[in-house]
């Protein structure tokens, strides 16, 4: 891998990317995470009978309001206007997880990847965080972006 690192500058100094040159172009990134839990836990989530209230419907809401705010946390991203911001849940009993998945979508000068990859997270965090007092062995794993289009660099498939 020969790419160069553009968040430094020639002094190896940390740098927010100078984007002011670039062409804006239609730009989408998939991300992927997936949090285990118990079998009694992913029973009462599918019922709708956690105490807190509607498990996947929170997370959702969490995730959508994290990917707008991932420049507040993230110190080099950009602030970027999203376009769109889906998440979608798979329950694997099999396996007692729950599969999330984040679609983010812009027309812009930069890429909306840390956008999907905070929104699959948050919304892991939250699933944590409304089960946490019936389940403290909860494993969020295996976050990673699966896909993203646009901009200089092209398509990216995991």
């Amino acid at each position: 891998m020969d790419k160069k690192l553009t968040h430094f500058d020639e002094s190896g100094n940390a740098r927010m990317v100078d984007v002011s040159e670039k062409d804006k172009s239609k730009r989408v990134a998939i991300a992927v995470s997936k949090i285990r839990v118990n079998p009694e836990t992913l029973k009462l989530i599918e019922e709708g009978k956690i105490g807190k209230g509607d498990v996947l419907g929170v997370a959702r809401v969490a995730g959508i309001m994290a990917s707008k705010q991932t420049s507040n946390l993230i110190p080099m991203c950009h602030p970027i206007m999203i376009s769109s911001c889906d998440i979608e849940f798979e329950i694997d009993k099999e396996k007692s997880e729950i599969n999330i998945k984040s679609i983010v979508k812009l027309v812009e000068k930069t890429g909306v990847e840390m956008e999907a990859l905070m929104a699959v997270t948050i919304a892991a965090l939250t699933i944590y965080d409304m089960c946490k007092a019936l389940d403290k062995r909860m494993v969020i794993e295996d976050t990673h972006l699966l896909k993203k289009t646009g901009g200089k660099s092209g398509e990216f498939n995991f």
